[in-house]
């Protein structure tokens, strides 16, 4: 592969993971963005002089030392990263977090680009938006192991064998718990992943199974496929990613370790393969299992199908709220129960729009935030 990588969000772990995978196989890194002036994104620029440096964020003084230690200038506006994106041939791996991304990944599929997308808030709360863009021009892989596991499932395959999409959960820290004992939740235990090391506001929402709620949405735009169409099912062992269903009863499914480099390199190469960052895999001596999902206990997914259907800014709804609901609850002003009740009520207060543009998107996002915070407020 010789397409130069792009990388938004690079020091998150979708970011490094990326330029790990990329230095693997011998990637040029074209750009490199981040929100803020850190010390870790300081030391990836330097590694990486040829590379341009884009930083959206920080005081004068942070960019000033920042730009002095890494040696070389870098670019300070937000638009910068909307002209990086537009690199001629380049892959760009959109790992910003939020609604922020969206900009990005429309930028990147106008340009004619591949788009490697791993801000799921572009899909969950664009996604009418992302559909024009990408009827236009561009091309997208899903980074979400998830969904690279369908992707990569219905390669080859029309659209009407199609009888199903099965995604798979780990169930997160708390699978098999009651109602009752999450009253007390602590966000260290919430944090406590057993499968994955991924990003804070992830790891909460796959406790609660936001996360898979979000990605239910992810799915239908990605794949449009309905939502009747679309399961969920509990798998602990996190070692197949997810399954297609086909009319003629065949199934299909994407088995492997639980390391974000394999969908990552996948995305950056596809359709070729080349040798795993992994460790080796093997299905000898394994125990797989699969489980419903317990709805009772974690309501999030039934509100996410519920917003799916209603479709317009309703996911959008649902993803801002669930944002400030998990930020609340790691910062102790919210219980772990109520992640999904501010979402439910933010839901109904807010009115429902279609949406036909980013701004669009991004005002209900702002609406969203702002009720989700009363709703939060008015609790306490």
């Amino acid at each position: 592969m010789s397409r130069p990588v792009v990388v938004l969000g690079a020091t998150g772990s979708i970011g490094s993971q990326t330029l790990e995978v990329a230095d693997a196989l011998g990637v040029e890194v074209a750009a490199l963005a981040a929100l803020r002036p850190s010390p870790l994104f300081a030391e990836l620029a330097i590694s990486r002089p040829d590379a341009r440096v884009i930083v959206v964020g920080g005081s004068s003084e942070e960019r000033a030392d920042f730009e002095f230690t890494v040696g070389r200038a870098v670019e300070f506006d937000p638009p910068a990263v909307l002209d990086a994106v537009t690199i001629p041939g380049a892959v760009v791996v959109n790992g910003i977090v939020g609604a922020a991304g969206l900009r990005a990944t429309l930028a990147t599929l106008e340009a004619g680009n591949r788009l490697a997308l791993a801000n799921k808030e572009s899909l969950v709360a664009g996604g009418p938006v992302v559909e024009q863009a990408l009827a236009q021009g561009g091309e997208m892989i899903p980074v979400d192991s998830e969904h690279s596991a369908l992707f990569q499932c219905l390669q080859g395959e029309p659209p009407e064998a199609v009888a199903k999409l099965v995604l798979t959960a780990s169930g997160g820290p708390f699978r098999g718990a009651s109602r009752e004992s999450l009253q007390e939740v602590t966000p260290e235990e919430a944090l406590n992943h057993p499968t994955w090391n991924m990003g804070r506001r992830v790891t909460i929402d796959s406790a609660t199974l936001f996360n898979k709620g979000l990605e239910v949405i992810e799915a239908h735009y990605l794949f449009g496929v309905p939502y009747d169409r679309i399961d969920v099912v509990i798998h602990p062992q996190s070692v197949l990613h997810s399954a297609v269903e086909f009319v003629d009863g065949s199934w299909k499914g994407h088995f492997g370790q639980p390391d974000m480099r394999i969908p990552i390199q996948y995305a950056l190469t596809a359709p070729m393969r080349s040798s795993s960052p992994a460790d080796p895999f093997s299905l000898a001596g394994r125990e797989l299992t699969f489980e419903e999902v317990d709805l009772e206990t974690f309501p999030a997914l039934d509100l996410a199908y519920a917003a799916g259907r209603k479709g317009g800014s309703a996911p959008a709804v649902l993803n801002a709220a669930d944002e400030v609901a998990v930020e609340a609850f790691l910062q102790r002003r919210l219980g772990f129960l109520q992640i999904a009740d501010v979402v439910g009520q933010t839901l109904d207060r807010v009115e429902w729009r279609e949406l036909r543009s980013v701004d669009d998107v991004l005002a209900v996002d702002a609406e969203a935030r702002v009720m989700a915070a009363s709703v939060i407020a008015g609790g306490r």
